[in-house]
């Protein structure tokens, strides 16, 4: 299957690399061949560019591609993994048996059937935005940096870039399963700094995911460009961020960063199989408030973190992991699933063939409650209301965060007030769950612009969230009071 009608698999059938089950299977037979359990081999082929553009002219283009095999071997809980950038046999046969050297036993199985897997389409595009004339993208960055410019004379400058790529893999597996996908994936974003009596601050706006310039119908260049310029001259105005507890207000759709990074990483299987994770032996225990239920969706159309297939073969859907208030379920790969007797989620994600399958989110999302969210700002006397995120430090083991707030605005009975500086939030995923009091009715995703990073591996991701109150947290700010 192919996710671009207009795209040329080279891993397909009469492809430049054409890969077919025998040559799969053989790989296969190499990687059991000294008494593995499991194995499974993995092509990869990734093209990619990117454009920036900055006062008035195009500063840089690039353009990029990658392909390798790795093959994966388990026994027990052991993994024997090698990789190779050249797709001759010799060379694809040597990684398999290096792989295969995780188990001594001999004796291991000599052939697997293979068959095709179907997988739902989920992100299949007429044109993806690679093959796109450059041209074309250069255009859409001039009218954004010029949006920027035009609204508002404070603005000094304005950056514009655009990312993007198109990912074929091929993999088959000794459990008989031999799956494909090709994966577009573009992001556009825009920074505007507004500066006035020498103290300049800035703004930014972008999206994306697994679509095509159709993306632009609904959100143009403009209209970022306006948006990163707005944010920036607000923000000339803003106040030292006060500190100490107070109730905070967390906006929809981006604010799910905190929610994939305080609570999201704890939820992934590895670190529960290892003990290491806050959630760690509570499952069916209350963790939340019971307004709460986190789900892990990969279904979501063209979205970021959206996927046909994981990279072990395993189809992806909703899985939901904490259901008003009470953990029941953990983001699984092929390793977590067998160690808790449980079916794999199509959680197992690699940032490419160099790389072994970890449990991973895809869009990690806090699902809607009924309260209005202009109820919620008004309840609030004090407090601090959060749109947008910037970087942000987790641990794991207990779900401690701190996070950098880059928007937000006091509210001060009921109603927003004072933009804010210098903003961060400090507190305990799991202990935030519980505090939410009031939960809105109008979820959002992400627009298209967050990538995750674990054990040195980064992959697109989506997260989503409603208007959130949690009725205390430590803000910390450079005003007391």
């Amino acid at each position: 299957m192919t996710s671009s009608r207009a795209y040329r698999a080279p891993f397909g059938p009469g492809g430049p690399y054409a890969i077919d089950a025998a040559t799969c299977g053989r790989l296969l037979d190499i990687a059991l061949g000294r008494g593995g359990e499991y194995a499974d081999v993995f092509f990869e082929y990734r093209a990619g560019g990117g454009f920036s553009f900055e006062e008035g002219i195009l500063k840089a283009a690039s353009r990029g591609v990658s392909m390798g095999l790795g093959v994966r071997v388990q026994k027990g809980d052991a993994t024997g993994f090698a990789y190779t950038e050249d797709l001759e046999w010799d060379a694809m046969k040597r990684a398999a048996e290096t792989a295969s050297l995780i188990a001594t036993s001999g004796g291991g199985r000599t052939h697997v059937e293979l068959k095709v897997k179907p997988l739902t389409h989920r992100y299949d595009l007429d044109v993806v935005t690679l093959d796109r004339p450059g041209a074309e993208k250069r255009a859409l960055l001039e009218r954004a940096s010029a949006a920027a410019h035009a609204a508002d004379p404070l603005i000094v400058k304005a950056e514009a870039s655009f990312s993007e790529e198109i990912r074929e893999i091929l993999l088959a597996t000794s459990d008989g399963v031999m799956a494909s996908d090709i994966q577009p994936l573009f992001r556009m974003g825009v920074r505007a700094i507004a500066e006035r009596s020498g103290k300049r601050q800035e703004g930014s706006s972008g999206g994306g995911g697994r679509m095509s310039f159709a993306y632009f119908d609904d959100k143009s260049p403009e209209h970022h460009g306006r948006e990163a310029a707005n944010q920036a001259v607000r923000m000339l105005d803003a106040h030292e961020a006060p500190a100490g507890e107070m109730a905070v207000v967390l906006a929809p759709g981006d604010s799910g960063i905190l929610l994939h990074e305080a609570v999201g990483h704890g939820l992934e299987a590895d670190f529960n199989r290892k003990g290491t994770s806050n959630y760690s032996g509570q499952m069916n225990q209350e963790v939340a408030s019971p307004l709460c239920t986190v789900v892990d969706d990969a279904s979501l159309m063209m979205t970021r973190g959206t996927i046909n297939v994981d990279d072990e073969g395993m189809e992806p859907g909703r899985s939901v992991l904490i259901e008003e208030g009470k953990l029941i379920g953990y983001m699984h790969d092929r390793l977590s699933a067998r160690h808790y007797k449980l079916h794999p989620t199509g959680n197992g994600r690699r940032e490419s063939f160099a790389a072994i399958p970890l449990p991973r989110m895809t869009n990690t999302i806090l699902l809607a409650g009924k309260d209005d969210p202009e109820d919620i700002v008004k309840s609030v006397k004090r407090g601090v209301f959060a749109k947008k995120f910037g970087g942000g430090q987790v641990d794991i083991s207990n779900g401690d965060f701190v996070f950098s707030l880059t928007e937000s605005y006091l509210i001060e009975d009921g109603v927003l007030t004072a933009p804010l500086k210098g903003v961060n939030l400090i507190g305990n995923g799991p202990d935030v769950l519980r505090r939410v009091t009031m939960l809105g009715s109008d979820l959002e995703v992400s627009d298209g612009i967050w990538t995750c990073g674990k054990d040195g591996q980064s992959v697109p991701v989506g997260v989503g969230c409603p208007t959130i109150k949690i009725d205390r947290i430590t803000v910390g700010g450079t005003k007391i009071g």
